[in-house]
C-alpha cells in the first residue's frame, strides 16, 4: 500500500486532499495543531475502509515538530508522498508585528523544518515525492499581507532549490509546487475580495491530479496560471495603483 503524509490536514485543502488520497487507496498520515479535528478526519477515512495515522503538532515549534514527523515516518514505515500544506495568512496592512512574526514562523521556518525532514527521508531512500503548497500570492508583494505573500514566494523558490538538489544527487525524487488562487477555506472566510474562488473539494481534486501526474508545478484552479502570467508582467507603477 502506498502512503502519504499531509502536514496541515485538519481543515480546508489539507483535509480534502487527505480524503482524496484515502479514496485512491493510500495509507494517510495527517498532522495539525487541533487533535479533535484530526481524530474526526481519521474516523471518516477509516469508516470508508481507509487507513489513517494521526499526529498532533505545531510546525512553528520546529525542533519538536521535526522529531514528531520523524516519529510518524517511523510508525508508517516511511511515506511515498509528503505534502506540506500547513500555513497561516492574516490581513496585516497595518504591519502588526505579532501577525507578521507568526506568519514567518509557520510559513517559512516551519515549512523549511518539515521540508528538511521530508527530503532527508527521500534522499535516504533515493526516491519519493515532496509537495509544497505555495500560492498565487507569492507572485508579487501585497500590501494587505506583506509577510504572507513573501512567505509563499519563499516556498516556491525553496522548492526550486530542492529540485536542483535532487538533480545534482541523481535521485528519483519528484518536487511539486502547488500555487492555489482563492479557495474557500476557514482561512479565507473573512476575505471579501475573492474572485474565481474554488471550493476546497475542487482544489483538492486538481492538486491530487497534479501530484499523480508528477507535475513540477500547478496552478489551482488552472485559470490562475493566466493571472500569474499577468501579475509577473505588470510594471510596478501600474501594479502599485491597482492592487
Amino acid at each position: 500500500m502506498k502512503s502519504v503524509i499531509i502536514i496541515g490536514a485538519s481543515t480546508g485543502i489539507g483535509r480534502e486532499l487527505a480524503l482524496e488520497f484515502a479514496r485512491a487507496g493510500f495509507a494517510v498520515g495527517i498532522t495539525a495543531r487541533r487533535g479533535e479535528l484530526l481524530r474526526q478526519l481519521a474516523q471518516e477515512i477509516e469508516a470508508q475502509g481507509g487507513r489513517a495515522f494521526t499526529q498532533v503538532m505545531d510546525i512553528a515549534e520546529t525542533q519538536v515538530s521535526m522529531q514528531l514527523l520523524e516519529g510518524l515516518l517511523e510508525t508508517m514505515d516511511g511515506a511515498d508522498v509528503i505534502v506540506v500544506n500547513a500555513a497561516i495568512g492574516e490581513n496585516s496592512k497595518d504591519l502588526n508585528w505579532e501577525k507578521e512574526a507568526q506568519t514567518i514562523a509557520v510559513n517559512v521556518t516551519g515549512f523549511t523544518a518539515m521540508a528538511t525532514v521530508a527530503m532527508q527521508h527521500f534522499l535516504n531512500r533515493r526516491q519519493g515525492h515532496f509537495v509544497g503548497i505555495s500560492s498565487i500570492a507569492g507572485e508579487r508583494g501585497n500590501r494587505l499581507a506583506p509577510a504572507y505573500a513573501a512567505s509563499k514566494a519563499f516556498v516556491s523558490n525553496y522548492l526550486q532549490g530542492l529540485r536542483n538538489l535532487v538533480v545534482k544527487n541523481d535521485a528519483n525524487i519528484t518536487i511539486t509546487v502547488i500555487k492555489p488562487g482563492f479557495v474557500k477555506t476557514p482561512m479565507t472566510a473573512n476575505n471579501d475580495r475573492m474572485f474565481w474562488a474554488a471550493s476546497a473539494e475542487k482544489a483538492a481534486r486538481q492538486i491530487f491530479a497534479a501530484i499523480q501526474r508528477k507535475r513540477p508545478h500547478a496552478y489551482i484552479t488552472r485559470r490562475w496560471g493566466i493571472m500569474a502570467w499577468v501579475l509577473r508582467r505588470i510594471p510596478d507603477w501600474l501594479y502599485n495603483r491597482i492592487v
